[in-house]
C-alpha cells in the first residue's frame, strides 16, 4: 500500500500547515486493479493520503466528516514522486490540500474533520 510511513517520504509540520513528498510504489496493490495494462494510482488513494497526513498531524483522534471542491487533473503513474501540502483553516476543522507532481497540480479540495 501506499502509506505515508517507510522511507519514502517527508514530512514536515508547521502550525496550521504539514506537506509530505511521497513515492508512489509501483508494486502497490492500488496500481493492479486500476487499470489492467495502464496502471493509474485512484483518487481514492490520493485522498486516503490527504487524510493519513491529516490524522498524523493533530493529537486528538480525527474523522472525516466530508469532502467538497474536490477536482482530479492529472494522472499520476506507478513509481511517481508526488508532493502533499496542506493548510488549516476554521479551528483545526478545515483543510484545503492540493497534490502536485513536477509543479503539475494533481489534485485538490477540502477536507473536513471532526474530533472522536
Amino acid at each position: 500500500m501506499i502509506r505515508l510511513t517507510g522511507g519514502n517520504k517527508l514530512v514536515n509540520y508547521k502550525e496550521d500547515e504539514m506537506s509530505a513528498s511521497v513515492a508512489t510504489d509501483g508494486s502497490s496493490p492500488w496500481f493492479s486493479g486500476h487499470f489492467p495494462d495502464d496502471p493509474i494510482l485512484p483518487g481514492i488513494a490520493q485522498l486516503k493520503m490527504v487524510a493519513d497526513l491529516i490524522s498524523k498531524s493533530e493529537k486528538d483522534k480525527l474523522c472525516m466528516t466530508r469532502l467538497s471542491r474536490v477536482k482530479f487533473r492529472k494522472i499520476v503513474r506507478p513509481d511517481e514522486l508526488i508532493d502533499i501540502h496542506v493548510i488549516c483553516i476554521n479551528k483545526k476543522e478545515q483543510y484545503i490540500f492540493r497534490i502536485t507532481s513536477e509543479s503539475e497540480e494533481v489534485c485538490s479540495g477540502r477536507m473536513f474533520f471532526t474530533q472522536i
